[in-house]
């Protein structure tokens, strides 16, 4: 997700000459034009079942099937941040202010600091699995490349060993994680609006908390919690997982033209409209990257323009399985982890 804060691919001129083709056949097939029917139902589908959900956990009450009700919502939860997302990328809103306030209200809803994570994802896609550039292969527990475990200590040496195995499992805290890493946040004093993300913020996790205890006995609450966000961490990392994991991995120097910086590093994944549901149009990668402002919508059209293209230029173009991008990404996960391994030997 990223903003006016979005990386913008640079105008046509300025682009190289590739890229600028591309953008007139894009911009000649109509897929830049806003979708406001769409993004109008979408939204209200997913606010509904934001309020159904809650409602649901109050007629069922003080009952462990509140649980079943934990998982949907960690799903409802998903998609809202996938909003988010369309929203701070200008996909639903033409104009900054506009689409900044559905942002930020979005998420506030699962519990996110907007202005930090539109920070981090703006980063992101000026260098997509950049190692030194991009906020996503920073070695916080896992380690992404074989150079970053040689060097590795604390939690990433110790999980690093077998990370391709724990990574589902580790997922389960990336709802967790969302929360703190927004709360840290906080302290950073360039954090545009900071004062605004922080009563957001704390203002989620007080109703959050307090509907739950005055709906069900702290036990069952505490239950409630560990489902709810394991359950949205493990949808939030699997929404993401597949699109650059297992790619090539850029370092120092590497700084291709804009097309293939964005199409060599990311990673489609095929599939009908309910994984373009499911995924929010993430599964449509490459266009992503390529082009942040189009509406989620565009892309699988948008996907035969650039697919066409790039076999022209001779320019990979990886798409596969939704399946078999999770084993990519997962044997890319054990291959980083290799020297951690082989140290234990000649330990």
């Amino acid at each position: 997700m990223t903003t006016d804060s979005t990386v913008r691919p640079p105008p046509p001129e300025a682009s190289g000459s590739d890229f600028a083709r591309l953008s007139r056949r894009i911009a000649d097939a109509g897929l830049l034009g806003r979708r406001p029917g769409y993004y109008a139902v979408r939204i209200t589908a997913v606010a509904a079942f934001y309020v159904g959900g809650w409602a649901a956990v109050a007629l069922i009450g003080r009952s462990w099937w509140t649980l079943t009700v934990a998982g949907l919502l960690a799903v409802v939860f998903g998609q809202v941040a996938l909003i988010a997302h369309d929203a701070a990328h200008r996909q639903v809103f033409r104009r900054r202010r506009a689409s900044e306030a559905s942002g930020r209200i979005a998420g506030a809803g699962v519990g996110m600091s907007y202005g930090w994570w539109q920070d981090k994802h703006t980063r992101h896609h000026a260098n997509p699995n950049h190692e030194e550039l991009d906020p996503d292969l920073a070695p916080d527990l896992l380690v992404w490349s074989q150079d970053q475990a040689r060097v590795a200590k604390g939690l990433p040496r110790l999980i690093g060993r077998r990370q391709a195995f724990l990574f589902f499992p580790l997922l389960t805290l990336e709802g967790f994680n969302l929360h703190v890493s927004s709360v840290r946040a906080l302290a950073n004093r360039s954090l545009k609006n900071r004062t605004l993300d922080g009563a957001l913020l704390f203002g989620h996790f007080a109703v959050y908390l307090a509907v739950l205890l005055w709906l069900l006995p702290p036990g069952m609450a505490i239950a409630f919690v560990a489902v709810h966000q394991g359950l949205f961490g493990v949808y939030l990392g699997s929404l993401f997982a597949p699109n650059h994991k297992g790619m090539p991995i850029l370092t120092g120097d590497d700084r291709p033209d804009f097309l293939r910086r964005q199409v060599l590093t990311s990673r489609n994944v095929r599939g009908g409209w309910f994984t373009d549901i499911a995924l929010g149009g993430l599964n449509h990668q490459i266009e992503h990257h390529l082009f942040p402002s189009m509406p989620s919508p565009n892309l699988r059209e948008a996907r035969r323009v650039v697919r066409r293209y790039c076999e022209e230029l001779g320019v990979d173009y990886a798409e596969t399985g939704l399946i078999a991008s999770y084993r990519q990404a997962l044997t890319s996960l054990h291959q980083a982890g290799a020297p951690l391994r082989h140290s234990d030997v000649a330990a």
